[in-house]
Formats: C-alpha cells, structure tokens, sequence
C-alpha cells in the first residue's frame, strides 16, 4: 500500500515552529517511503479562517521545500460531513443533547466533589421526545454527541507503541455545535476516509483524541489509519513554547535570514537519537528519517542553537549551491570569494559586508602609522595567490620586528575596517594591491 499522510494546518495565523514538527515529520515518512503527502486545510471555523493566511502558509512551506502532492479546504467539503451525520444519526450514535455550559459544570463540580471523574452523564439521552420537543419549543438548540462504546480502544503506536484508552473515562465528544458548525474531531476522520490516509502522524497532545477517532472510523465502516504521536516541542527551560510561538513563526525565521536546510535540519534532529548537526537536502533528512530515532521525552527548541547550526550550515556549502544567489546580489568574487568568508557567516546575508570589504570603498582604520607606511613600501608586485600573506608579513616582520597581534592587528583594521573577519590570506588577492596600498595610506578605498 502507497502510505499517503497530510498535514492540517488551520489558516488562523502563521504558522510557527510548533506545527513545522508534524508537517516535517509527515514530509520525511512520506518521501523515504515513496508515498504522497495532503496539505489540508482545516478552515471549517469560517470567522477566524483568513485567505491571506492560506496563502501565506503555502509560501512558506514552500521556501521550506516541503512540497505536496494533493490539496484540500475542508471548507468546500461540507456536504460529505453532513453526509457522515446522517449516518451516524441513523445508527444511533450521534444524539442531541440540550444542556447548556452553566448546566455541565454544576454536574462537573458534583462529580468532582464525590471523588468521580469529571465524565459527561449521558443526561440527555434519558430526556423524552416530549421533553426534548419541550426545548426546542422554548428556543433550546441541541448540540450533538458521539456515543462512545465503553470498552477499551487499542492500536500499536508507531512511536510510542501499544497504547489503549478506555472509552469509558471519556465523555461523549460534541461533534457539531448548536449553530451546525463542525469541531475538528468529525470532519478530520471523513477527510481521512475519503483521502485515503494511511497514517496519522501528530503531536502526542492528541493521543486520547485516537481513541475517540478510531470508534468514528469504524463507526462510519472504515477501517482506521495506523497512528503516530510524536514528542512537543518545549523551550530550552522545559516550559511549554504556547506562548512563545508568536515570535517563532516560520516567517520570522525566513526574516531573520535563517536558511530552510537549517531550519529543517533542526527540527529533524532535535528530540532524536540522530546528531543535531546541518544537513544540505531533504533528501538525506529523508533518508535519516526513522520513527524508532524519536525520543518520547519533549524535544527543546533552543532558538540559540538553530542560529549556531545555520553558520555551520553556510560553512559546508559549495559554491555551486550559493552561486545563484552570490549573482543575484551583485558578487562575483567567485569560488575564491565564497571560500575565503563562508566560515564567517551567520546568515547568507552577511556576505553583502565582506563583498563590500573586498571592492570597497571602505575607511581604514590606522593604528600605527609608521608600520602601516612600511607594510604599504613591501608590497609585491601582483599576481597575487594566497602565499603571499605569508611572505608579505614576514616581510614587514623582518623590517620591523612587530609580530604577534602587534603585526597582524594594524594590518587588519587597515585593510577591512574589522577586528576579525576571514583570514586575510585569503581576501588579499580578491582586494587587489591598488586598493591595499590606499588603505595602508588611510585613504578610503
């Protein structure tokens, strides 16, 4: 069987490191085993559901790379959810109930004041059709309940293992509100039905939710997908990242400078067995990609720690995957170029600063004058390589006796304007001896 699996961001914001951890997850399983993928929209909640954000979600999953085979609204799929009421209405196990919220949580506190779970009653499947017409009559609209078998509901995991849930410590879930609107449990298990899902693969927040959905497959004569609940993501405290997500939404990523390949080798590998360390394509992601590397235990996300993997990112790179875009801001330094500042990055962006040391102008800063006039009196001739750092500094060595930081730093500040930066071996030739000797004279070059 080809798996197919999707990812069901709803499109009420942005999304955010949080959701990337399925949507990846899901991605990785689907490549490495040759199936499809579903991007799913969730947007039965037409209020909050913005097109903008449909948009914006397709945008960045596409810098991310994770492409999809299929695409679906769940907002053009009503039809089919009232279809699967119908159903399950007529099998009697969909049934209305009129309690109202102020209703349920004066029996919640009874029951917790007895010593008994919190479990919804079943009040209203002991009302009369009298009573219920009773209701409706005075303006009371029913929402409507799933009636779960009490019996135990059991799956193997394909992360966490054997897991089952007792039905009968469950309330009996609201699968559409009194206004006819859908919560997200029925319209997920008919999308998963008619799209032919082979595994659920989600968050480990919504394992007591399986035990519900499985009883709605089979319910509506389906057989139910294989489930995988992965590890949440978590600060680096350990605290829960739900309010913090704001600040960590793909799009800030994307404008801070982040690359996609550290992004998603980040989250690939943190709360795993496998090394947090760059990784140049989702192809070898795919290819690391195993179920039985995920760790149950919450996966930290360390903001810090993805910025750190972007630089070593940017330092395994050739330049033929930068060469496009070296070209596409004006650099032509070439293979040189790239080399000699790429183990200076933190973002690619950063190489517009080195590409302007290098053609300037710049304002030298000039430390010692008289050793600066002496570097600039034993200048070679050019052509010039990367040796001829080395022979030019022990030139100036000899002639001045200057060594150490002494020699090197002058050199520096007067050449690039920085304190550190790529070694000077390399970004000397790329300078050129013209502008070399102005910058040595402090003349701004």
């Amino acid at each position: 069987m080809t798996p197919v699996v999707r990812f069901a961001p709803s499109p009420t914001g942005h999304i955010h490191v949080g959701n990337l951890r399925p949507a990846l997850i899901n991605w990785l399983f689907a490549r490495r085993e040759g199936g499809k993928y579903l991007l799913r929209f969730d947007d039965t909640d037409l209020e909050r559901s913005r097109e903008e954000y449909v948009d914006d979600i397709r945008e960045d999953l596409r810098w991310l790379g994770l492409t999809w085979d299929l695409e679906a609204r769940q907002s053009a799929r009503f039809d089919a959810y009232a279809e699967a009421v119908a159903k399950l209405k007529a099998a009697g196990r969909l049934y209305p109930a009129f309690d109202t919220p102020d209703e349920l949580e004066r029996r919640r506190k009874r029951q917790l004041a007895r010593g008994l779970p919190p479990v919804y009653d079943r009040a209203a499947l002991k009302l009369t059709e009298a009573q219920r017409a009773e209701l409706e009559a005075a303006g009371r609209r029913p929402h409507w309940r799933f009636h779960l078998e009490e019996r135990s509901v059991a799956w193997h995991d394909a992360i966490r293992g054997d897991q089952h849930i007792e039905a009968a410590s469950l309330s009996d879930p609201v699968l559409v509100r009194e206004d006819g609107t859908y919560l997200y449990t029925l319209p997920s298990v008919v999308d998963d039905i008619e799209f032919g899902i082979t595994h659920v693969i989600r968050g480990e927040d919504h394992v007591a939710n399986t035990g519900v959905q499985i009883q709605i497959f089979e319910a509506l004569g389906a057989r139910p997908p294989a489930f995988a609940h992965h590890n949440l993501l978590t600060d680096v405290d350990g605290q829960a990242l739900s309010k913090r997500l704001g600040s960590l939404s793909i799009r800030s990523l994307r404008k801070e400078g982040l690359e996609p390949l550290s992004v998603l080798s980040y989250s690939a590998t943190i709360g795993s067995s496998n090394p947090v360390a760059p990784y140049t394509s989702l192809h070898a992601l795919a290819e690391l990609f195993d179920f039985a590397k995920l760790s149950r235990a919450p996966a930290r996300f360390d903001i810090g720690e993805l910025r750190q993997l972007n630089g070593k990112l940017l330092q395994e790179l050739d330049f033929e995957a930068v060469a496009s875009r070296l070209e596409a801001l004006g650099i032509v330094g070439g293979t040189s170029f790239w080399n000699a500042v790429r183990p200076n990055l933190h973002i690619f962006a950063d190489v517009k600063d080195w590409w302007h040391v290098v053609v300037g102008p710049i304002d030298p800063e000039i430390q010692s004058d008289e050793l600066l006039a002496i570097a600039g009196s034993l200048l070679p001739p050019e052509p010039w390589s990367e040796a001829t750092w080395a022979e030019w500094t022990n030139a100036i060595k000899v002639a001045t006796g200057a060594k150490g930081k002494a020699l090197f730093q002058p050199l520096r500040l007067a050449l690039t304007g920085h304190e550190h930066g790529p070694e000077l071996k390399a970004l000397l030739p790329l300078i050129g001896r013209q502008k070399v000797a102005a910058r040595l004279a402090g003349i701004s070059a």
